[in-house]
């Protein structure tokens, strides 16, 4: 599928960086002609995978960034975000199920059980140091 253009944000590894996300999704919304709904999951989704990748990948690290990347098919229907942070990556397999008993009470461990119930498609690649998320946007 052809990709017709794309968008880039990148970020410093600090939280108030965070603010940005939402002018961003806002530009996408705009950009890729998505509804409210779309809008929704991706601020949840992106918001996680750029949580995790501030705190877990690049430990906080101010002097790294996050690259966040967005691509629209032709067609405008399928939008792929990608998420990079600087860390070593991780194995996604490795994590635990937040839904077993012994895992309930975490104060985190969610957020990629949170993208894969709101995503379409939840991709690792680069030995997980970026994830890519796909969204069918209703039209």
């Amino acid at each position: 599928m052809p990709v017709s253009e794309t968008k880039k944000l990148i970020l410093d590894s600090k939280f108030e960086e965070m603010e940005r996300l939402e002018p961003y999704i806002t530009e996408l919304k705009s950009w890729a002609q998505f509804g409210d709904d779309d809008f929704g999951r991706i601020m949840l989704t992106l918001s996680e995978a750029v949580n995790n990748a501030i705190m877990h990948g690049n430990e906080e690290d101010p002097s790294k960034q996050v690259i966040i990347e967005t691509t629209l098919n032709d067609d405008n229907e399928l939008l792929k975000i990608s998420v990079e942070d600087e860390g070593d990556g991780f194995d996604p397999d490795s994590l635990p199920d937040p839904l077993k008993d012994e895992n309930l009470m975490n104060e985190g461990g969610r957020g990629v059980y949170l993208i894969k119930q709101y995503a379409d498609e939840l991709e690792f690649s680069q030995n997980g140091s970026k994830v890519t998320i796909s969204y069918q946007l209703d039209k």
